[in-house]
């Protein structure tokens, strides 16, 4: 899965990749081309507890693809607007992340000379309106015009859905807030629409905006009008001294400044919400690894992701819930407490299971 970050340059975007992919803030220039890209852990307390108990020879967490898109800026006309390049990189991603900015530096100025994070959401809201506004009215005329010279059902039934679109987004609202139907997804998966994306916005404050952190999120909550997409607040500079820290500096400081979960934590949970991702674990002696599945998984289903012989081979699967393992302390206590059990390919994988395969 992949998430890409986009924002206006000197957003923090860079920074804030930096801090997610533990890179070094010297590594990347302001001022890049095209995406970088980098394969995130996704830091989980659950597998860190299941490690101390097995003990084993590997831990693998959960990974993610973050992608740092260049940051839009003026062109030569001096107005900000965003290019096809911009919007090629974009597409590729599962989920759009917006980064925007509330810090002041005025050594570091703001593309359209302001400072107005809620202002910046909704530039970038208007612009994805646009292009695939432009996009579905272009995809109906293609189709109006070649559906009579064809037998092909799939544009007959495509049409309804692309038009059903189209007056959703004129009247400017997102594709994510409209209710689409598994087969309606299916004819728009292959075009990559920007407001069909699940989205995530990460509002970068300094060290003096503090008190204004309730008030901005409020404002963009307001704006977005849409509960699914997470706002989350961040300080770019004391995340990525933090980042550079000892895990028992890093604890000591996060005490001193009252925070609770580091931005790398936030962003990646919130992204993982915004996919409708969650993870169950396999453990043992030789690796501890969480593995990464839609929600709606069986246990064939995520059986699968551990190997394609698994899905094909399937008997049953062990289940346990995390919260009961770690409350009973081991399988064999769990089986006398009936917290343990067989479950069949059917089972809807939950959050935090902790699964043993058993195949042919």
């Amino acid at each position: 899965m992949q998430i890409g970050l986009v924002g206006l340059q000197y957003s923090g975007k860079t920074t804030l990749f930096n801090i997610l992919s533990g890179k070094d803030e010297t590594s990347q220039t302001m001022n890049q081309e095209k995406a970088t890209v980098e394969v995130v852990k996704v830091p989980d307390a659950r597998l860190d507890e299941l490690t101390k108990i097995f003990n084993p020879k590997k831990t693998v967490n959960a990974t993610i693809e973050v992608y740092d898109i260049p940051g839009l800026r003026t062109g030569d006309d001096g107005k900000l607007r965003i290019t096809n390049a911009f919007l090629n990189e974009a597409k590729n991603n599962d989920a759009l992340f917006y980064v925007v900015r509330q810090f002041k530096e005025e050594s570091v100025l703001h593309p359209m000379n302001r400072i107005d994070p809620v202002g910046d959401i909704e530039f970038l809201e208007t612009e994805f309106l646009f292009n695939d506004l432009a996009f579905l009215e272009n995809r109906i005329e293609k189709l109006k015009k070649d559906i009579p010279k064809t037998k092909d059902e799939k544009l007959k039934k495509e049409l309804p859905v692309i038009e059903k679109c189209f007056a959703h987004v004129e009247q400017e609202k997102p594709l994510r807030n409209l209710a689409l139907n598994e087969a309606e997804r299916k004819i728009l998966s292959g075009y990559q629409l920007m407001t069909l994306k699940p989205l995530v916005v990460a509002i970068n404050f300094d060290d003096e905006s503090i008190d204004k952190v309730d008030e901005y999120i409020e404002k963009a909550k307001e704006l977005l009008k849409d509960e699914n997409v997470k706002i989350i607040p961040f300080f770019a500079k004391l995340e990525y001294e933090l980042s550079k820290l000892s895990e028992e500096d890093r604890e000591m400081f996060m005490e001193d400044y009252g925070i609770k979960e580091s931005a790398l934590s936030k962003i990646l949970h919130a992204s993982y919400q915004a996919l409708g991702l969650h993870s169950f674990f396999t453990v043992g002696e030789d690796e501890n690894r969480a593995w990464t599945i839609k929600k709606n998984y069986t246990a064939q289903d995520s059986a699968g992701v551990i190997h394609t012989d698994f899905y094909n081979k399937f008997i049953r699967a062990e289940v346990v819930s995390y919260d009961d393992f770690i409350k009973h302390g081991s399988f064999a206590k769990c089986k006398e407490a009936g917290v343990w059990r067989l479950e069949g390919k059917d089972y809807i994988v939950q959050d935090g299971d902790i699964l043993n395969i058993r195949h042919s």
